[in-house]
């Protein structure tokens, strides 16, 4: 059952980097522009190309390459050995999850404009998660 999960992962994770993680708005009167983990990349690579590798590690590569990394696991290619390293993959895009949950904290602590999370947020927080239970549940010794 871990093995399929593992593997819907590989699709949901994309769906959640296109999904809006969130809206944001400078005044309150005006429209709420959405945010996505592709779009925000987008503008990081023209302002700031060392964040946007930085978060292109933590929101796309990481998970991915834990994802895959699981799944050679379950589908006996990869040795058990390699669990630990897949471990820390997790916990990298654990932290962009973090990084956005602060953004909105403060964007909200400003009063200048309006953040709103999206679904797309919830999306990939849950994606983390659950590469991170499959990656607790693959530790458990199979019977």
């Amino acid at each position: 059952m871990l093995r399929w999960l593992n593997l819907a992962l590989l699709v949901l994770f994309p769906l959640s980097w296109f999904a809006p993680l969130l809206r944001a708005g400078l005044l309150p009167l005006f429209g709420l522009s959405e945010i996505s983990v592709i779009s925000g990349l987008q503008s990081l690579w023209a302002s700031d190309v060392i964040l946007a590798l930085i978060v292109t590690g933590f929101a796309v590569f990481a998970p991915m390459l834990k994802t895959i990394g699981l799944a050679l696991i379950h589908f006996k290619f990869l040795d058990m050995r390699a669990l630990p390293a897949l471990s820390i993959l997790g916990k990298l895009a654990m932290a962009d999850v973090f990084l956005i949950a602060i953004y909105i904290t403060l964007a909200k602590g400003i009063g200048l404009g309006r953040v709103e999370p999206a679904w797309g947020l919830y999306l990939f927080t849950g994606c983390i998660l659950a590469s991170l239970v499959i990656g607790l549940m693959s530790k458990q010794p199979r019977q």
